[in-house]
């Protein structure tokens, strides 16, 4: 339906026709007789509140502060145009209009047109269901002792909260140890109960890297990409498994975490029925200072842009350390830094994709 459904007043104040307030002022105002009518005549004027229907025989409101009331009659000291604070018919969306295309994460906003327009239910997406396992005889949940040698697994944490941030739902496979066979397993359990499988660890080329053999155990056609062109995440796996995708990420976290962005990240809004990859934010800030790549391979580095003078500067965290979880709390964003580039230069302008606040 039209939204609003009628000419209704955008303020509180009162409905008149707005060439009868041509040259009033303060000194010298334009008087109007109230009337509870919802047909207006000739200087007449009815008092509305926000929302209100506007009266026939009237095309404008004039603010309450515009005017003083004097017994049963108002002095208007403002003199208003057509249409003037009024919402008219249809302004807001009109009826067969598109009120939001599908593919649109739903926000509160969305909520409210959809609200608006009289309509209770709507059709979604089921939210991809991602299943998340970590490997490695290193690991040890978050809560348990520390055997010696062994170090808190925070990848599963971390690739869960990712995964929930954009909408899915996943779910914790637990820590798998370095077994082709244990693996297996619960890449299974993960195929049957979720749509993606996400794993993280074990996908270099180490004796102890499993996981591309466990995936190729599993299903056909397994392993279909081993090794990508970037750092941190070059270890990155794709592969599918009973029609089912599987993310073989590497086990630094944030490594972990590029993968994440660069792979998981295009196939969740996908499934979410997104058309288009929800956009980081991007800014222009100049580097504080240069910084060498190496060619060949897309750089993802770690920048903390701040205000400066008017502008933005973007402060180098590390090229490097994809170990280093703390590059990530100390950066609110990344520069790609292109295969055919060694570095980026001082004082140049580059695109930084935020995912934190700009401070001061």
């Amino acid at each position: 339906m039209d939204v609003p459904r009628f000419n209704r007043s955008a303020v509180d104040g009162y409905a008149v026709k707005a060439e009868e307030t041509i040259g009033a002022t303060q000194f010298k105002p334009k008087i109007f007789q109230l009337t509870g009518n919802n047909r207006i005549d000739i200087s007449r004027a009815k008092q509305v509140w926000t929302g209100n229907p506007l009266p026939e025989g009237v095309d404008a409101v004039v603010m309450l502060e515009d005017t003083k009331l004097v017994k049963d009659k108002i002095d208007v000291w403002s003199q208003v145009t057509p249409g003037e604070n009024v919402s008219k018919r249809g302004e807001d969306i009109q009826r067969g209009d598109v009120a939001v295309e599908v593919g649109t994460r739903l926000k509160p906003q969305h909520l409210g047109l959809i609200a608006a327009s009289g309509i209770s239910k709507v059709t979604v997406f089921d939210k991809p269901r991602i299943a998340v396992l970590a490997t490695g005889n290193e690991l040890a949940e978050l809560g348990n002792k520390l055997e010696e040698n062994q170090i808190f697994d925070i990848n599963k944490l971390v690739l869960c909260a990712l995964c929930s941030d954009l909408g899915a739902e996943p779910t914790d496979l637990g820590i798998a140890r370095d077994d082709i066979d244990e693996i297996s397993e619960r890449l299974r359990v993960g195929l049957e109960e979720s749509d993606v499988v996400m794993t993280t660890g074990g996908t270099s080329v180490g004796g102890s890297d499993f996981v591309p053999d466990a995936v190729n155990k599993v299903g056909k056609p397994g392993v279909v990409v081993h090794g990508v062109a970037m750092r941190p995440a070059m270890p990155t796996a794709l592969a599918v498994a009973s029609g089912k995708p599987i993310l073989i990420l590497p086990g630094n976290p944030v490594a972990a975490i590029i993968g994440f962005e660069v792979f998981a990240r295009p196939l969740i809004c996908r499934l979410l029925g997104m058309k288009h990859v929800e956009p980081r934010p991007t800014v222009q800030a100049k580097m504080t200072r240069g910084i060498a790549t190496a060619l060949g391979r897309r750089n993802f580095v770690r920048v903390r842009v701040f205000k400066h003078d008017g502008g933005l500067l973007a402060e180098p965290i590390s090229a490097r350390g994809s170990s280093m979880m703390s590059t990530m709390t100390k950066a609110n964003g990344y520069v790609i830094v292109p295969e055919n580039r060694e570095g980026l230069e001082e004082g140049e302008l580059i695109s930084v994709q935020l995912f934190d606040i700009v401070e001061g």
